[in-house]
């Protein structure tokens, strides 16, 4: 049988929660993030989108882009909330729902018998309901798999929908540019480009022993893509590897204590994170530090704690590397192995 599969993003998810909760955010440059000077936003509105404004950049950047840009803190508790209705109103319709962050789930739709089982009818509804029941857009792609799925949603933003019928997917994915391909960055793009491959056409042309030694491990799967063929099922289980947490400072800290400070502060923050993970079990933690110069390192070990003094050694080992470079960032990460706690002394802090 053929598979039905949407992609369900929702448009500027948190700018347009912020948009939706206070009036006098609704016809101004927004962005969501924080507004110092070595901050970096998180998303941004369409008006701002229209100066050149992104997610990711940083705010220093985005306030001489638009000067008149309006930059509000986040409200994560907020957003969770509002994902969670999302995601009681997806499963209306199937429970075959693999969520990709807060704003983003693949669903499959194939068994579904709502509206004589037509995924195109069912994506159209469901932007529908989020419209009516939670004053939010969302742009929806159609496709029979997940890889069309994805690129069909971000076709028509926003509140928007794009469906590729089987019949279709040739014609869709041909002239499809390599870097809307999910897992093509910037730099790999480039890389492609180089060796004359910009379009899924170009791909098709070529085989993967040639895009080896330029992607390597992700030359099959390119070269499949650029068929229009991903035999992925959903992952409706997804565990989640890891747990992190970072922050860019406002300005580079040089001394041993400044970084001690800094990581006495996200530890506390990591902790308060880890609280909605306590069936997890921890099996290495580790530092990252990024210097002045934009360079970064990091340092990893085994452990089964979530253990502030071993990130107090892990933070000197690092520094170690710093050559008298000034520290720009500190990141705190835990890892998380495939086995559930037997019980809740397994995700004991040792302090």
């Amino acid at each position: 049988m053929q598979r039905k599969i949407i992609h369900v993003d929702m448009d500027c998810f948190y700018a347009a929660v912020e948009m939706r909760d206070n009036a006098e955010l609704r016809n101004v440059p927004l962005a969501v993030g924080g507004a110092g000077p070595r901050s970096v936003l998180c998303t941004c509105n369409y008006q701002a989108r229209k100066f050149g404004v992104k997610a990711a950049m940083p705010a220093s950047k985005a306030m001489k882009l638009c000067p008149e840009l309006v930059i509000v803190p986040g409200r994560m508790q907020v957003y969770q909330q509002v994902s969670i209705k999302i995601r009681e109103i997806f499963q209306r319709y199937t429970a075959l729902i693999e969520p990709l962050s807060l704003d983003e789930a693949f669903l499959d739709v194939t068994h579904s018998t709502q509206f004589n089982g037509s995924a195109t009818l069912i994506a159209k509804q469901i932007r529908d309901d989020i419209c009516a029941e939670l004053d939010l857009t969302a742009s929806a792609g159609v496709a029979p798999n997940k890889f069309l799925a994805k690129i069909a949603s971000d076709e028509n933003k926003p509140n928007g929908q794009c469906v590729v019928t089987p019949d279709n997917v040739s014609k869709f994915v041909e002239s499809l540019p390599l870097k809307k391909i999910p897992g093509i960055g910037p730099k790999t793009a480039e890389k492609l480009s180089k060796q004359g491959f910009i379009s899924c056409a170009d791909i098709r042309a070529s085989s993967v022993g040639s895009l080896l030694p330029i992607v390597g491990k992700f030359a099959a799967s390119l070269y499949q893509r650029s068929f229009g063929i991903d035999h992925r099922a959903l992952e409706t289980d997804r565990i989640r590897k890891s747990l992190a947490i970072e922050t860019t400072f406002a300005f580079d800290l040089s001394c041993i204590d400044e970084c001690e400070e800094a990581v006495d502060d996200l530890y506390k923050k990591l902790l308060r994170r880890l609280d909605n993970h306590q069936h997890r079990v921890i099996n290495k933690q580790g530092i990252k530090l990024k210097f002045n110069d934009f360079t970064q390192t990091t340092v990893e070990q085994q452990s089964a704690y979530c253990n502030e003094k071993l990130f107090k050694t892990q933070l000197l080992k690092a520094m170690l590397r710093s050559n008298t470079r000034d520290i720009r960032l500190i990141g705190l990460t835990l890892g998380f192995s495939d086995d559930k706690a037997k019980d809740n002394t397994q995700l004991s802090f040792a302090l």
